[in-house]
């Protein structure tokens, strides 16, 4: 059977590429450390394909047809889409995609009854690709991607609770399903608190975010449930907040095990708290 190899959970926020020169010391330090050491785990870990679990920023699907998960199976992806290039101020980029492993994805969730559409044309990507893969230098790495975006935006959507219980879904998918002795790599990218556009924009919920970061590294599912809700999270932030839901299926598909965070920042600049979660999958228990 396959095997989950990588899991690791970290922001996407557009401000940690465009203001990182003018970002603090102290930010600057935490930034770089979750990145780096993320991107060095992937490269360590070596699976055979990464799927990344983001949100779409409304920017492939419409809201009067707004699917729960969008699969994208295209060979290759590139980004950032031109709109965002201003927005985000990252290099442009291409990686290698797996359209069989996305595709085998869709008729697992399928069958065990989770409904997901899938693509094989090249989708739009925001923040929500771009940034996690420039700033480990992803593209560089030769890991091929599965990129699925998730909504967290246009009710109603899964929460924590159903994003949970897919994660669990899903590594059943990648035991049973994919090829045997398939090295998997799980990545959640999106939050932490933030409020795109809102009327809190520039206001970040540090005590929620670092409550959040102790409990995914401590590995306390039950405490995540219980105190990580889809209405905690919009009080965090409305609109953006809610992305760590991808957190909540990378947590559920890997099941209670610790890991390490690279420390926090709150700078108001960045527009959203920032913080990683490398997980130890020797941790499990």
């Amino acid at each position: 059977m396959a095997d989950i190899a990588f899991a690791a959970g970290i922001p996407h926020a557009p401000a940690v590429v465009g203001l990182f020169d003018k970002a603090p010391d102290d930010s600057r330090k935490v930034i770089s450390a979750s990145f780096q050491s993320v991107g060095n785990a992937l490269l360590s870990a070596r699976p055979d394909v990464l799927i990344v679990f983001a949100n779409d920023h409304i920017t492939n699907s419409r809201i009067t047809a707004y699917p729960d998960f969008l699969i994208a199976a295209s060979p290759q992806h590139s980004g950032p889409h031109e709109w965002f290039k201003p927005w985000i101020g990252c290099r442009d980029y291409t990686i290698k995609g797996s359209p069989d492993v996305a595709k085998a994805l869709f008729k697992g969730m399928t069958k065990r009854g989770v409904r997901m559409n899938i693509s094989d044309a090249g989708l739009n990507f925001d923040d929500n690709i771009s940034v996690p893969v420039v700033m480990t230098d992803l593209d560089t790495s030769g890991i091929p991607i599965v990129p699925v975006l998730q909504n967290c935006t246009v009710p109603p959507y899964p929460d924590h609770h159903r994003c949970y219980e897919i994660g669990r879904q899903i590594a059943d998918f990648i035991h049973k399903d994919l090829p045997a002795g398939m090295r998997v790599g799980l990545l959640a990218s999106g939050g932490l608190s933030h409020e795109p556009g809102g009327k809190r924009y520039y206001k970040i919920d540090e005590e929620f975010d670092q409550i959040f970061l102790e409990i995914s590294a401590s590995g306390d599912h039950e405490r995540l449930l219980s105190e990580i809700t889809v209405s905690r999270m919009e009080q965090a932030g409305l609109g953006g907040t809610s992305e760590l839901l991808v957190w909540h299926l990378v947590m559920g598909a890997i099941g209670q095990c610790r890991g390490t965070s690279f420390g926090y920042t709150g700078w108001p600049g960045l527009r959203c708290g920032i913080g990683a979660v490398l997980w130890n999958l020797k941790d499990r228990h």
